[in-house]
């Protein structure tokens, strides 16, 4: 049987693929501390829940395939708190901001077209611009500079003939990178100077951890045309099951295009719509309490990499990643030992290896992505348990 060519270019999820290991490990009856997958272990809150308890309509309608009016409306009063202001018209509800991104990628991207995006970067980036035909044209970093990229001439230099977009996401993912206000006005200008679309994916806005004011490229009227804005609920609101994320933008054009996929996969699920619209009355107490213990968690991870020798990693900014390049000769095999051989009093732990969050071949493999999303004395353990795997793994004959 014949396949697509675009999907069999498209490669599994790092932080799933081992999924068969940890299975077989657990069958042997060890505990595996899963430091590979951002999903938030803080209570979503029980806005969420009450709402879908309260509804009581006879029928499970279809939603409408722009949204459920009431959270268009709710996403909106968020951004307006931000000052930014938006007409629920520029707002399309989403099957989370996955299918938020796929939509925006199939409207701007034909075959052959690329995308500007930092390496590294979230690896279902290159699944979603694959599938177009498209290609992801990294803008390079390396671990020694912190994976710092918000240069012009780093950017510009990138740019050529089948540049369509620049993509970010801020704070970041896999880096914890934060954008200053400066340097989102540049990433903009240089997106109007060349015509082009400028993605920002936006999924963690709220954790940043120097107390800078939250911010979006969406706050830059003036590129009205170029900037489109992904959201969701998962992380915000730790949500992740929701599925329910929003495409934002002022382009009418490309909001008019966009619809035709909205209608085509009918809509969003209702209830959870629902649910979702609660959650933006969650207020300000909420985000200040989560802030602080990932930051506590962040300050934790980043003291024990610090105590591993020839580790190199930068201290995130934001989200709840750490991107740290490791003195391992291959993060693959590495994570393939720790599940198969390693156990220190029947624990092992989970990471996802770098080497698939690069579009460079050869770059990240001895690299790791660490989500912090334990609590404090798991995220310990796992710790101590990656640095004591390192030191074993090492020491093979």
């Amino acid at each position: 049987m014949k396949f697509s060519s675009k999907i069999e270019r498209c490669g599994l999820s790092p932080m799933r693929k081992f999924h068969p290991y940890a299975l077989a490990a657990e069958a042997k009856g060890r505990k595996i501390y899963h430091l590979n997958i951002g999903q938030p272990d803080i209570e979503t809150p029980a806005a969420f829940f009450d709402a879908v308890r309260g509804f009581h309509q006879p029928v499970l309608e279809y939603a409408p395939s722009a949204g459920v009016p009431v959270f268009l409306e709710a996403v909106k009063e968020y951004y307006d708190r931000l000052d930014i202001h938006f007409d629920t018209a520029d707002m399309l509800a989403t099957t989370g901001g996955s299918e938020a991104l796929e939509i925006a990628l199939a409207c701007i991207l034909d075959d052959g077209d690329e995308i500007l995006i930092p390496e590294p970067f979230y690896p279902n980036y290159n699944t979603f611009v694959q599938v177009t035909g498209g290609s992801i044209h990294p803008i390079p970093t390396t671990p020694e500079e912190g994976y710092h990229y918000a240069e012009r001439a780093k950017i510009e230099s990138q740019i050529n003939e089948h540049t369509r977009a620049i993509m970010v996401t801020n704070p970041g993912n896999p880096t914890g990178a934060v954008l200053t206000r400066e340097e989102m006005r540049m990433i903009v200008d240089i997106a109007k100077e060349h015509d082009l679309f400028v993605i920002g994916d936006e999924v963690y806005r709220e954790f940043v951890y120097g107390g800078e004011k939250l911010a979006s490229l969406a706050e830059f009227p003036d590129a009205a045309e170029n900037v489109i804005i992904i959201d969701s609920v998962s992380k915000r609101f730790s949500a992740c099951g929701a599925r329910v994320g929003v495409l934002i933008s002022r382009n009418k054009e490309l909001m008019a295009h966009a619809m035709k996929i909205c209608q085509g996969r009918l809509c969003s699920a209702t209830l959870d719509q629902i649910g979702a619209a609660a959650l933006y009355t969650v207020d300000d107490s909420y985000f200040a309490k989560v802030r602080e213990e990932y930051k506590r968690r962040r300050d934790t991870a980043m003291a024990k990499l610090k105590e591993i020798p020839g580790v190199v990693c930068e201290c995130p900014k934001g989200a709840f990643y750490i991107m740290a390049a490791l003195p391992v000769d291959d993060a693959d095999r590495f994570q393939t030992w720790l599940l198969e051989e390693f156990e220190d009093h029947g624990d092992t732990v989970m990471f996802a290896p770098g080497e698939s969050f690069y579009a460079t071949p050869g770059k990240g493999k001895n690299e790791i992505r660490i989500a912090y999303v334990l609590k404090q004395t798991d995220l310990e353990r796992a710790m101590d348990l990656l640095a004591l795997g390192i030191e074993a793994y090492n020491k093979r004959g």
